[in-house]
Parts: C-alpha cells; sequence; structure tokens
C-alpha cells in the first residue's frame, strides 16, 4: 500500500498517533498523547506524555468567500452572505480556492495530505455513485483523478490549495475532512464544519448545462426576479414573480425537495436530465406530498388563493419548515417555484407561457369538442380542452441521452395534467424535436407538441345513431402565441416560432402530418363543411375593457350573392370560464332569426354589463364567447368561439427621486377603483428589497367609484442595484390586481467626516 494510498484510505494499519478533530467537536480515536501544535484538541482528554510526532495538523480552513463567490457567480447565496458560519457555494468543473491554516510549515518529502469529500446527505456513499471523492494533495493536475487538489502556493503556516471537481460531479451539499499523515508515522483528520455546496455550471464548456449566451446567463440564473403572463392571448396579464433563488433557506430547501421528495439520488444528481424530470414531479403533490398542492376550484378556504402569491419565497420556506404541500397552487405557482429550485440549482431556467394550450388527454394530438343543437358542449363525450394560457419552464442543456441536435432549451412542466410513467410530470422534451414534429423521442414531446400544436375540431352531435357533422376545423386555434420574460430587461420575448413554423404554412402541415404518422393513436381526419361561400361571417370583440365596463360581442354577416337572400338563425352567448377551459355559469344569452339581403351587410349584437357578470366571474375574470349559426335550407353552419378578458386595474407606485441603500425611503401605491360599486376591505401586499416576508398593508375605508385607494410604506435597501417592487391588491368586490416598479437603489456616499451627503 503506497503512502497516498494509506492516507486517502484512512489505514489503521499504520504505527503511530491518528486523531480525527472537528473545531466544535474534539475526539480521540487512541490513547497516544496530543501531537506537537494541536492546541485545540481538549487538553483534559490527553494524557500527558511526552509529544512522539511532529504530526502536520491543520488548525483552520479558509473557505475564502469573497473570492470564491466572485468567481463562481454565488457572491448572492444567503449561505455566501453570512457574517457567523457562512457556508461555500460553488460551481462545479471550475476551480475553487481554500486556504490551510497549518501548525507548521508543510514538508513536501516526510507530509502526505489527502482530502476526501462525501456527499452528506446520502445514506451511503460510494466511489461507484460519485458521493465519496478522495484526493491527495499534487504539485500539478491529473487526470487520473476525478477530482483534483492541487498546490497553488504556500507560507510557513499556510498552504493556498486550488480544488477542481469534476464538471460531471454530484450536486448537492458535501462535507470535507481532511487527512495529514507523516511518512511511517501517524495520521490525523481535520473535520471540516464549513458545508461545500455544488452546484450545475452553466459557465464551464465540459458541464451539459453550459450555456454560450452570457445574457441568458444572466438572466436564466442569476436573476432573482421575473415576470409571468397570464390572461388571455387578446389581453395579455404580465405579472411580477420574485423567484429569490439565493434567500436564506431556499437552496437547502432545494436540494431536501430533489432528494427526499423527487427521489434523485447518487450518481442521478449528476444529469440535468434526471434532476430536472425528478423535479417536475416533486414540486407539485399530486403523487409524491411535494411542494405545492393544485387547487382548481373556487374554494380556497384551506389555504392562500394561487393569485395571491407573490414569489416562491414563502412558498418554499414553508414546505421546508412543515414538510408538507403548501396550499394553493395553479400553473404559474408551479412554474414559478419550479424556476426558483432550478435557478438555485445552478441549471439556466426560464418561465414560459403559451396561449391557447391544448390539454390532449388521448394522445391524438387533435382537440375535439361535441356540441348540440343549442351550442352547449356535451360533456360526457369531451375529455380534451383547451386552456385559456398555460405556463411551463424551459431548461438549458445538452441531451446527451438522445441526439446532439436536440441540444439547447427542454421544456419542463410540474403542473399535474397527465400521469408520465406513473408520476405528474413533463419532460425534459426538446424544444426543437416538439418543432420537427419528433414526439417520439424522451421525456412527453407528444404531450407537449399536442399544447402548442393540435388541430381543434368542432362536432354537432345529434344521438348515438346519427352520423357527427363537422363544423369546424381550425389548425390555428392552439399556440397562439408562446413568450417568456427577454434577458435584462422587463419585456416581453414572443418564442413562438422556436417551438413550430408559421401557422398556415407548408412547413407546419408537413410537421403535423408526421407527427400524427408517429402517434398510435391517430384521430381520423375529415374534411369541412360543404363548400357555401355566399355569407361571410365575422366574430368581433373589443380587447380592451376594463372591469366594471360593459361590453358588447358581435357577428357581421355579409351576403355576398348579388340575388339570394338567406335566413339565418345565430346564437351569441357569454359564458364565464377559468383558464382551464372549465365553462361555469352563463351570464347572457340571445337567440336572432334574420334574413340577411342580396348584397348587404347585417350585423347582431349582445350586450352585457357589470352587474350581468360581476358575481358569476370565475378566476382569470375570464368569458367564453360563442357564436353558433346555421343558413337555413344550405345545410351550412358556422361555429366560432374566443376567449375575453376584462382588465383589472393596475397598481401603481410613487417613487422618490433617488434611493439609497441602508437609507429608509417612503413609498406611495394605489390603485383606482374601476368599478361603479365601492371597493370594501381592501388590503395590499407588497414586497420590497431588505424585506424578509411580504408586507401587508389594509385599506381603512371603503373607496367609491372611480376614486384611488392609496397606502404608503418605508423600506431599507440593504445594498445597491437594480430591484424591483411588487404589489397585489384584493378587496371583496375584486382580487388579482398587480403591480410592479424596477427602482434603481444607489451607493450611500459617505464623506470623510463621516456624514452622508
Amino acid at each position: 500500500m503506497g503512502k497516498l494510498d494509506c492516507v486517502r484510505n484512512r489505514c489503521d494499519c499504520c504505527p503511530g498517533f491518528r486523531a480525527k478533530f472537528r473545531p466544535s467537536q474534539d475526539l480521540q480515536l487512541n490513547a497516544w498523547p496530543k501531537p506537537q501544535g494541536a492546541d485545540e484538541v481538549d487538553k483534559t482528554t490527553l494524557s500527558e506524555e511526552p509529544v512522539k510526532e511532529d504530526i502536520l495538523i491543520i488548525r483552520s480552513i479558509d473557505p475564502c468567500i469573497e473570492e470564491n463567490g466572485s468567481n463562481h457567480f454565488t457572491d448572492k447565496y444567503d449561505l455566501m452572505q453570512r457574517k457567523i458560519e457562512p457556508q461555500l457555494v460553488v460551481r462545479r468543473g471550475q476551480p475553487f480556492k481554500i486556504i490551510l491554516r497549518l501548525n507548521r510549515k508543510y514538508d513536501h518529502e516526510k507530509d502526505g495530505i489527502s482530502f476526501i469529500f462525501t456527499a452528506d446527505d446520502e445514506d451511503k456513499t460510494s466511489y461507484g455513485q460519485k458521493t465519496l471523492i478522495a484526493a491527495p494533495l499534487l504539485k500539478k493536475p491529473d487526470k487520473t483523478f476525478i477530482w483534483n487538489t492541487v498546490l497553488d502556493h504556500e507560507t510557513e503556516s499556510s498552504l493556498h490549495v486550488n480544488i477542481l471537481t469534476d464538471p460531471e460531479a454530484v450536486i448537492g451539499k458535501w462535507k470535507l475532512d481532511v487527512d495529514t499523515k507523516k511518512i511511517d508515522g501517524g495520521a490525523y483528520c481535520y473535520c471540516w464544519e464549513t458545508a461545500i455546496y455544488l452546484l450545475f455550471n452553466p459557465w464551464c464548456k465540459k458541464d451539459r448545462v453550459y450555456l454560450n449566451s452570457e445574457e441568458w446567463r444572466d438572466e436564466a440564473v442569476l436573476n432573482d426576479t421575473g415576470i409571468i403572463w397570464r390572461g388571455t392571448f387578446n389581453r395579455l396579464k404580465p405579472v411580477i414573480w420574485k423567484y429569490d433563488q439565493f434567500d436564506s433557506n431556499i437552496l437547502d430547501c432545494s436540494l431536501y425537495v430533489l432528494h427526499y421528495v423527487g427521489k434523485i439520488r447518487g450518481v442521478k444528481r449528476s444529469d440535468p436530465v434526471q434532476v430536472t424530470r425528478g423535479l417536475a414531479a416533486a414540486v407539485n403533490s399530486a403523487d409524491d406530498g411535494g411542494v405545492v398542492m393544485g387547487n382548481w376550484s373556487e374554494d380556497f378556504d384551506e389555504g392562500t388563493p394561487p393569485t395571491e402569491w407573490i414569489g416562491s419565497k414563502e412558498i418554499l420556506r414553508r414546505f421546508y419548515k412543515k414538510k408538507k404541500p403548501v396550499k394553493f397552487g395553479q400553473c404559474w405557482v408551479f412554474s414559478g417555484v419550479l424556476t426558483t429550485i432550478c435557478r438555485s440549482l445552478g441549471l439556466p431556467t426560464r418561465t414560459i407561457t403559451n396561449y391557447s394550450s391544448a390539454h390532449d388527454t388521448q394522445g391524438s394530438l387533435t382537440v375535439d369538442y361535441f356540441l348540440n343543437e343549442e351550442g352547449d358542449l356535451i360533456e360526457d363525450l369531451n375529455s380534451d380542452s383547451v386552456w385559456t394560457f398555460h405556463v411551463w419552464n424551459e431548461v438549458w442543456m445538452c441531451r446527451s441521452d438522445v441526439d446532439e441536435k436536440f441540444d439547447g432549451w427542454q421544456a419542463i412542466d410540474a403542473t399535474p395534467q397527465e400521469q408520465s410513467e406513473e408520476k405528474y410530470q413533463v419532460g425534459p422534451a426538446s424544444v426543437t424535436a416538439i418543432k420537427h414534429g419528433d414526439v417520439l423521442k424522451p421525456y412527453d414531446n407528444a404531450f407537449v407538441f399536442a399544447e402548442v400544436n393540435a388541430d381543434k375540431v368542432y362536432w354537432r352531435y345529434t344521438g348515438p345513431t346519427q352520423p357527427l357533422k363537422l363544423l369546424r376545423k381550425d389548425t390555428n386555434a392552439i399556440g397562439k402565441l408562446i413568450c417568456t420574460k427577454a434577458p435584462g430587461l422587463y419585456e416581453r420575448l414572443d418564442i413562438t416560432h422556436i417551438y413550430k413554423h408559421a401557422e398556415k404554412t407548408l412547413k407546419e402541415r408537413h410537421t403535423m402530418l408526421k407527427a400524427l404518422q408517429q402517434s398510435k393513436n391517430i384521430f381520423a381526419r375529415y374534411y369541412l363543411n360543404e363548400d357555401f361561400n355566399d355569407i361571410h361571417f365575422e366574430f368581433i370583440l373589443k380587447d380592451d375593457i376594463k372591469i366594471g365596463d360593459p361590453f358588447s360581442v358581435n357577428l357581421m354577416m355579409t351576403n355576398k350573392s348579388k340575388s339570394n337572400d338567406y335566413t339565418v338563425n345565430v346564437l351569441l352567448r357569454v359564458d364565464v370560464v377559468n383558464y382551464t377551459g372549465n365553462i361555469g355559469e352563463t351570464v347572457q344569452k340571445r337567440n336572432f332569426d334574420v334574413v340577411v339581403k342580396a348584397d348587404s351587410l347585417h350585423e347582431v349584437s349582445l350586450e352585457v354589463n357589470y352587474f350581468e357578470y360581476a358575481k358569476k366571474l370565475m378566476d382569470q375574470s375570464t368569458f367564453k364567447i360563442l357564436c353558433f349559426a346555421t343558413v337555413k335550407d344550405t345545410n351550412f353552419d358556422y361555429y366560432a368561439e374566443d376567449d375575453f378578458r376584462v382588465r383589472k386595474p393596475d397598481i401603481k407606485f410613487e417613487i422618490p427621486e433617488a434611493i439609497t441603500e441602508g437609507k429608509e425611503s417612503i413609498i406611495g401605491v394605489s390603485i383606482e377603483n374601476s368599478l361603479p360599486v365601492p371597493m370594501r376591505r381592501g388590503e395590499f401586499t407588497i414586497s420590497a428589497p431588505g424585506f424578509d416576508k411580504p408586507l401587508k398593508i389594509r385599506v381603512k375605508s371603503a373607496v367609491p367609484p372611480r376614486e384611488k385607494a392609496m397606502v404608503k410604506f418605508s423600506f431599507i435597501p440593504p445594498k445597491k442595484g437594480i430591484y424591483s417592487l411588487a404589489a397585489k391588491f384584493i378587496c371583496r368586490e375584486m382580487d388579482d390586481c398587480d403591480g410592479y416598479q424596477v427602482i434603481s437603489v444607489q451607493y450611500s456616499r459617505v464623506e470623510m467626516n463621516g456624514n452622508a451627503d
């Protein structure tokens, strides 16, 4: 057995002294006397015999927090900023520095030093699972070692050591023991109480999550605030979301979710494919007691309504404290929390919104609706649905499990919709594969393909013995807009083109056909209605209506015939609907029998006022507008529908001219009452830099129509930088009102006499 092997394996066969030292807990492994210089060892537990050996003793280890934090882009982590017992957060595949403080000068000829790294949360560590690593101190890197510990330089009483981890290392919390041994003598072990948190490294070219774009690294890894788009395709609703991936307990909670909930352990934690798939399952509570419990009802009495969350921090802290699912979430909450966890672990992640998102339950790549003669959906026949919007995530990685052409952004989704491999999880699904119709590639590509590119087909059902009549086949209704936050800007970035070819192009239809040919459940494709072009229908809906205002639904009918009049029966209907496509109460409907004269235009309209829709609104304040028209004596039917949202008033901020670090700033927050009735029991929820948890401020009195609810709050920004203020407002008459403001915090300049400017 060589001298390095003996140290690395902690062999007890060697004669002489061997002891283990922890700064807060001294441990003597045998009765040998204290070695010279081991002053930290408890004197009462050692004999007073003369020192037999001058073993090299490590007195302490300096984690070089500032230098490592800057080099590894980890200086924002709360673990690194702690004044008491900071922990070391670094990224794999990139050297980090530590300084060993010694009792004497290191003797290259007689002293052996070995570093033992152990994955802290693994019950059984092993070399095979990459959870136990031994590395001797070397003068230069050696490719035969998985990890390298290399002497950079030395002084009389210290060693400056660079530690280079494997770019395929297991991510997580590691502990370090340093063994020192004198040749043909005793050994000593220093157990370092500072933990090493090892993360994925998008800056390292050999890491599978390497991302070449600096602006996307800054956005998808380091940005702790984002925007999630909700609303409808014709009335987008940007909502601020605080990811807070660097805050206290967030990294520890993320690792707990990965290991104990997602069951991703051992060498699997080195693979971004396995990690992201496990996290997609672990963030929802559907089958494993994960972080967030979904709720798509209107009853949130036992928890927090999804629209009231302002970010991930409070959710993750609650979960980490009680180890029970947090109530409640919907798709943007699942996505926001998943973004936080992924970014905290070093995975480049962005939040994606898909408008008019198909939920294909049969794997047919079509969304089929069956209606009766009144235009009502027949619930027993309908299992597919279209969500007004759906939010998921993308993570950047190399797909070494399939083919390099599928590298890049991968879709993952924690919202529990359909099971995949007996768990509610989606992805990672290559966005490139989705665009090109490769739906059989892992994981869940067919499901995501349908979400963005399914065909929407409407059938009229008149009984079990009657043939179905195809009312309409819409190839452009799904995936109307796919977007994310632009890097470095609080603006929307349209990424529809990376998921699909442009609608109505040959490439798009070819891709759809290719995908259908791969599906095991190909739904029959039929032709559209009989050819009838005399009457042109145009469904018109104003798309900028504030809540409280009336709105109208209009159908324009143009008779192109120069000689024929036509009688048309029209049904216009307005239903409330939630964003997942579930229809609630009917607000208003009306039938029209009209004659459209030859070569003329005829309009019918349906008017809806606030008092008709106010008490029936569901989440997101969204309506389903439906038009069903039959041209008599022609066997022609026209069907159209659209989603429509009344816009909530925006929260406004009054910001002082200058905001300075360490100084109190007073901010005004207001919202106008757009309703024709007073707003009662109003409450603002506010997040600002330096707040450990959101601040809640009640509005003292009712707010009359067209007047403003106003409050003020103060905060002390901890340091210079660009931050965001976020606020939500709820009252008895209205909820889900949002606002945000980006602010710049300046340095606090102090003159020589100590007085601030």
